[in-house]
């Protein structure tokens, strides 16, 4: 062990526990609240907390009880119990989904909470650690490769479904590879014809040109790029 024996069951260790459950939730939850995300400090340090309780009773009912305890059946509760509440924070707002990362946190959160429990603090410790890492720097990662990806998303709204394969041909003329395309009802206007194009551009700075092409069409209500 690096930072000591957690696992066994005396008081000292139960309360160190608890305190560390609620360190780290309150770190992760601080970092969260920081950048006004649904679930802030003081909710992700309660579902941290309750699946540390979750843990303990189990150990308890396992040092009382002997025989009574399973200590698998609780943990996995409380893993597919907290998805449930992600599932709350998640929001499709137009052609965006939000709230995806506080769904993850809520539930990688859970599993901290557990391991530190069961008294695996070093692993709920850098776990948190590689989380806020994970959470501060890959956004950067994922904007540099997004700058310098040929692949777009476009979003189109038509007037009829039928313009698309007008759009389609003007696309395929410009040298435009079309890698997929999904349609639907127009969630903006609430009337006409939705269109998602994954596209794939022969340079990265592709995208003006492919806006251009758009918009000159008189079919087209509006774009938006992703």
């Amino acid at each position: 062990m690096i930072l000591g024996n957690f696992a066994e069951w005396n008081l000292q260790n139960i309360l160190v526990r608890i305190i560390v459950s609620t360190v780290l939730g309150g770190i992760i939850g601080l970092d969260r609240g920081m950048k006004h995300r649904g679930a802030g400090t003081k909710t992700i340090t309660v579902v941290c907390l309750g699946a540390t309780l979750v843990m303990l009773t189990e150990q308890y009912i396992q040092v009382n009880f002997t025989g009574l305890a399973n200590m698998n059946r609780m943990a996995a509760q409380v893993i597919s119990g907290v998805g449930f509440i992600g599932v709350g924070t998640i929001i499709v707002s137009r052609h965006r989904v939000r709230g995806l990362t506080t769904a993850a946190t809520l539930w990688a959160s859970a599993c901290v909470g557990l391991a530190v429990g069961i008294g695996f603090v070093e692993g709920g410790v850098l776990t948190t650690v590689m989380m806020l890492v994970s959470l501060h720097v890959l956004p950067y990662v994922e904007h540099f490769a997004t700058r310098h990806s040929h692949y777009c998303n476009v979003f189109i709204d038509l007037e009829e479904s039928r313009d698309l394969h007008m759009i389609v041909r003007q696309l395929k003329e410009a040298g435009v590879v079309i890698d997929s395309i999904e349609m639907g009802e127009s969630r903006t206007t609430g009337a006409g014809t939705s269109v998602h194009m994954v596209l794939y551009l022969k340079k990265t700075a592709g995208r003006t040109e492919v806006y251009d092409i758009l918009m000159k069409s008189e079919k087209v209500i509006s774009v938006d790029f992703l």
